[in-house]
């Protein structure tokens, strides 16, 4: 099965407090910007040059957190009960 089936069967309970955190005066100056290109559900976007992030599609993969070279990002498992519950792991 490809990613992107897998992604599709994937259900997400998204809680009101990120576990996802940017430092945006860090990212604003980041060159590489890694994470417009790792995140495998493009929660991260450039909008009139600068990064706008949404964690609510987050599948919990990490590699934001680990491809930016500036350690702009916060990563966190979410807490219990929320996040993503793949149906076919």
């Amino acid at each position: 099965m490809a990613i992107e089936d897998k992604l599709l069967t994937t259900r997400l309970n998204v809680d009101a407090e990120p576990h996802i955190k940017v430092d945006t005066e860090i990212c604003g100056n980041c060159p590489e910007r890694p994470c417009l290109y790792v995140c495998p559900v493009q929660n991260y976007v450039l909008r009139d040059g600068k990064m706008v992030f949404s964690w609510q599609g987050c599948v919990e993969c990490g590699a934001c957190r680990i491809a930016c070279p500036r350690q702009a990002i916060t990563w966190e498992y979410p807490r219990g009960g929320f996040g993503v519950a793949l149906r076919y792991g």
